[in-house]
């Protein structure tokens, strides 16, 4: 079975940071697109940072420059470094894995950004 374990999250001051953590289980993840997708509340879920299994990146307009996508494939576990944190990206933050038909979700963190 396949596992996405999300963790990291957490309430922090505008301009802190957070580093968030997916751990993969049943996947070999590095063959995987692995992403960052986060909702807020009465928002539409949205692609913030995607990482291929060449190691492409891709992000989000709103966060470029200052959240990273990285993977330690040894660990099967991909993360997000939130860095200069606003109060719009307060949301609850999904880890995402998919390669053709596959397609899996973790539960979600909360990040909550306070002024």
């Amino acid at each position: 079975q396949v596992q996405l374990v999300e963790s990291g999250g957490g309430l922090v001051q505008s301009g802190g940071s957070l580093r968030l953590s997916c751990a993969a289980s049943g996947i070999i993840s590095s063959i995987y697109t692995m992403g960052w997708y986060r909702q807020a509340p009465g928002k539409q879920r949205e692609l913030v940072a995607a990482i291929t299994s060449t190691d492409s990146t891709n992000y989000a307009d709103s966060v470029k420059g200052r959240f990273t996508i990285s993977r330690d494939n040894a660990k099967n576990t991909v993360y997000l470094q939130m860095n200069s944190l606003k109060p719009e990206d307060t949301a609850v933050y999904y880890c995402n894995a998919r390669r053709n038909f596959p397609n899996y979700w973790g539960q979600g963190t909360q990040v909550i950004v306070s002024l």
